[in-house]
This record gives C-alpha cells, sequence and structure tokens, in this order.
C-alpha cells in the first residue's frame, strides 16, 4: 500500500508483501503438480471410499474385488492413495493387469500414503489432485465414504450435469449405503426444485465387481474410451 492510498484509508490494515510474495509462488506448485500428471495411463477409472475402513470390514475386500476386476479388464486404477477403500483398490488393482496409481495428499494429520502403488504423485493442494482424478477417468467408482468421498461425487456430479467435463459412468457402489442420500435426493432436492428428474440418470447404483465393469463396457460400447476433440477441449477447461 502506498502513502496516497494509506491517506485515502486510514482504517485499512497494510498487506503484507511477504505474505503476498509468498502466495504469488504458490502458482508454480500448482503448475508443478499439474505438471506431474500421468497423462499416458489410459483408460483408467478412479475409486473413492473412506480412508477409516478397517481391512476386515466387507467394503474393504469389495473395494479390492472391484479394483481387481477393473485391472484385468485393462483399466489403470486411480485412488486417493491412502489407507482404507483407497488401500483396498491400490492392492487389488496390483493383483491384476494394469497399473496402480495413488494420488496422496499432504494433510495435517499426516495422512500416510499406502504400499500398494505402481505410480504415485504427492500433492499439496486438493483442487489439483482433484482435476488429475477427472481429467483421465473414463469412470469414477464411488464406495460408501465420509465428507471426502461425498466432496469427490459432487464434484464429478457438478462437472458432468453443467457440461464442464464430458459425460462418463458414474458409479455408486452398495446399494444400502446409498439410498438414503438418492431419497433425499428425490424427496427434497427434486421436490423443491433444485435439480431435474434427469438428474438421476448421471449416476447408478451397483452392487457387484462384475455390474461395474459391465457398466463401464455398456457405457463405451459404441464409442471410444478416448475423449472425443470435442470432449478434449472440455478438459483443457477443468
Amino acid at each position: 500500500m502506498n502513502e496516497e492510498q494509506k491517506a485515502k484509508h486510514p482504517g485499512l490494515t497494510p498487506i503484507d508483501d511477504t505474505h503476498l510474495t509468498r502466495e504469488s509462488w504458490k502458482i508454480f506448485q500448482v503448475m508443478a503438480e499439474f505438471v506431474e500428471g500421468f497423462a499416458g495411463i489410459r483408460p483408467s477409472v478412479s475409486i473413492f471410499g473412506s480412508a477409516r475402513t478397517p481391512t476386515d470390514h466387507p467394503y474393504h475386500q469389495l473395494a479390492e474385488d472391484i479394483a481387481r476386476e477393473l485391472s484385468n479388464a485393462g483399466f489403470s486404477v486411480v485412488s486417493g492413495g491412502g489407507p482404507g477403500i483407497m488401500e483396498a483398490a491400490n492392492k487389488g488393482a496390483q493383483d491384476g493387469k494394469s497399473p496402480s496409481i495413488g494420488l496422496n495428499i499432504q494433510l495435517p494429520n499426516k495422512q500416510a500414503g499406502n504400499t500398494y502403488h505402481d505410480i504415485a504423485l504427492n500433492f499439496r493442494h486438493f483442487f489439483s489432485r482433484k482435476v488429475m482424478f477427472v481429467k483421465y477417468a473414463s469412470a469414477y467408482v464411488v464406495l460408501p465414504g465420509g465428507f471426502g468421498t461425498l466432496d469427490e461425487l459432487a464434484e464429478i456430479l457438478t462437472l458432468v450435469q453443467t457440461g464442464k467435463s464430458r459425460c462418463i459412468p458414474i458409479i455408486l457402489v452398495h446399494k444400502p449405503f446409498w439410498e438414503g442420500l438418492i431419497g433425499w435426493f428425490r424427496e427434497t432436492l427434486l421436490a423443491q426444485g433444485t435439480i431435474s428428474e434427469e438428474d438421476f440418470d448421471l449416476f447408478r447404483v451397483l452392487d457387484t465387481p462384475k455390474e461395474v465393469v459391465d457398466a463401464i463396457f455398456t457405457h463405451y460400447e459404441h464409442r471410444s474410451f478416448e475423449p472425443s476433440a470435442r470432449e478434449r477441449e472440455l478438459l483443457l477447461k477443468l
């Protein structure tokens, strides 16, 4: 803030230039995280679910089985790189034929990355990590989880609904877990006009690994897994 600005706005607190400089340099960290992406790993499926799911829980085995089926079907499997469902997804993928990829996020509570990666990337920023989940995904598979899982689900639903991303299969796994949320979608959001009936076509709710894999192949039965020229333009503007 210069002297003229100080005189004109005497109650305004001057901005710390040191802080501004640090903020400006952050853009280079973000650029580096995008450059370290994995554009050559296609087709891929992003799998989401709770980091808190223990290894002896049925959801953990379900995630592992789904990831193994996807990997053997030729899909690289991408997870958040941490414990719980993410670890199960990476473990199942490594047991299969295709790459296992972990996109770990640096958190204040020091989330530890799991050990089942063929490719591991570490991110400081949630938003650049989220772009990586979307940009190269041929499908989203969402298992039971908490706020982070719901955040990723809402993100992809919004991007597809608004036309900011290509239409890909969005699959919620395990009907009993999701039926309360979907009921709220219908009884509250739809009833109050904040979403439309057509928005329910954006996702499917399935239960078994075979159903998940079959649904993805059915979606791409008459088209390539690769984005079209128009879709590539959309993905450039994420």
